[in-house]
Parts: C-alpha cells; structure tokens; sequence
C-alpha cells in the first residue's frame, strides 16, 4: 500500500511479472488449468489475459441467449454515470441492461463502480476516501468495481438475460493493489455449490499494482464464483492493508446446465412410476364400465 514499498520492489517485482504462471491439476474429476501474473503496468498482465482469453474462445456479443461456445466479459466502463459512484450498481445490470450471464451479490450493502472522471466524478473509489485514488489503477481506463461494506462478492451464471442457472467453464478477474499473499481469492462452486477449486491471486507489494487470476475448467461446471479481495473494505477513513478492489471480469459463456445421468436415471424411474399407476386407474376405469 506504501509507494516507498513500491519503489523498493518494483524492479524485482516487474522482471519476475513478464510472463504468466501456468498451473495445470485436477478438481472433482475436471481438468483445470489456471493462469495468473502480477504487474506494475497494465502491460505487464495483458499477455497472461490475452492467454486466458484464448483458452475461452472468441468474444460474444452482450445480447440475451446463450451461445454454444466463446466468452463473455464486463470491463464496468459502460455503466451510465448514474449507477455509477457515489450511486450503487443493481445486482441484475449484466443480465438485464447489458445481458451477459452473470448476477452478483455481497454479504455486503452493495455493489459499486468508480466514477469517470471524466463526467467531473471522482476516480477510483476516491468518493469513498480520497486516498484511494493514489491506491488503485484501472486496467481498462477508466473505471473499476468493488463491493460495499464486504470484501466479498459472488457472481452468480444465468443463461444471458433470463432467470435460467447456468454453468460456465472458467472466471478470470484483474485486481488492483493486492499486497499481501494468501489474501485475495477466486473460489469455484458447482451446481450442487460444492467448492472446486480455490486459488490465491499473486500478491506484490506496491500501489496500483496489476494483478490476473482465472481457471479454466475441461468443462461447464462452475456456477458460481465467490471472489475475496483482500482483507479490508472500502470506507471513509481506511488506509489499512490490504484494501482491493476489481476491474475486467472474463469468464466462459453461461449455458444452461445439463442434469447429471443420475438425475435423468431418477428422472425415467419417476416416469416409469408414473405411467405405470396411470395403466392401474385406466384399467380399473374399464372393469368397473364392464360391470
């Protein structure tokens, strides 16, 4: 959080940043693979977010329904200035005004974006405190995300625009000023909402530093996400490490989920059971027409 920390580290920090860290495992029978990087320039994540990208699959455009393959993302810097800050963002607004799949909630008061300054708002959260603008950096210019009064937020997947639950194959978030390891994380949840996978987002000492973490999946089973950032919140007077706040949110695109074969062998069963008492009544109907 200290610049004079900063100055200190950042030679070591950026030549050990260049590159992105590859991490590749197994999770409850999935492949994963998970890709991070740290910076003092927005440079220096791009060629590990460009990576994660890749993974994905090509963009696809924020209109409703659910395409077969591909990726979304939401970079906050298209929210109208009045949801903006000091105003919250509703929970829905990347499913309903910009339909993209996602839902968020905190165990917080609400949801905020960063103000633009150049509609005359204060930057990065420094509506809150105006230290914060000298804490934190946008990795796309000029807005970010936070949550308020938490320093959680979970993202919830829909099929885009409806109210359909959906799973997507991975998440991958840009983080701001992340100064202290172990810190600062991404869970993955599946359908059930049994966890994953836990990673920790590398850590590097120093203001408006630049931070990537995602995982990909071998396949759609995520459906929700819970993303811890740091272990402070954003409030007026709170200079304290380790405060973190958001930018671009990438992640796999939503696609309703599909029952497990046990659910359909539960399901044909349940069938089975049904038309069997249904044979039973038609045929007691017809003894009892005989008679």
């Amino acid at each position: 959080m200290h610049r004079s920390a900063r100055s200190r580290l950042a030679l070591v920090c950026r030549a050990a940043a260049l590159g992105a860290a590859l991490a590749a495992g197994v999770a409850h029978g999935q492949s994963v693979v998970v890709v991070s990087s740290s910076g003092f320039a927005a440079q220096d994540v791009v060629p590990a977010v460009d990576f994660y990208r890749n993974l994905l699959g090509p963009l696809n455009p924020n209109v409703a329904g659910s395409f077969a393959s591909g990726r979304r993302e939401i970079n906050w810097d298209g929210v109208p200035d009045a949801l903006s800050a000091p105003n919250n963002l509703p929970a829905d607004f990347f499913n309903v005004n910009s339909p993209r799949g996602v839902v968020f909630s905190t165990p917080g008061t609400g949801l905020q974006v960063s103000g633009n300054p150049a509609s005359g708002a204060p930057p990065d959260f420094s509506n809150i405190d105006p230290a914060y603008s000298g804490f934190f950096a946008a990795f796309s210019a000029p807005r970010l995300f936070t949550s308020i009064g938490s320093n959680v937020v979970d993202v919830n997947f829909f099929v885009s625009g409806s109210s359909t639950p959906a799973l997507t194959r991975g998440f991958g978030a840009v983080f701001s000023d992340v100064d202290l390891a172990n810190t600062t994380s991404i869970s993955f949840f599946d359908a059930s909402n049994a966890l994953l996978l836990t990673r920790f987002v590398p850590a590097l000492d120093g203001d408006e530093s630049f931070l990537f973490l995602g995982a990909v999946f071998s396949s759609a089973v995520v459906s929700r996400v819970r993303i811890t950032n740091g272990n402070q919140i954003l409030m007026p007077g709170n200079t304290q490490t380790d405060l973190v706040v958001m930018d671009d949110f990438i992640y796999g695109e939503p696609i309703a989920a599909v029952p497990e074969p046990e659910s359909f062998t539960l399901l044909l069963a349940g069938l089975g059971v049904l038309a069997a008492v249904l044979r039973r009544r038609r045929s007691g109907d017809g003894r009892a027409t005989d008679r």
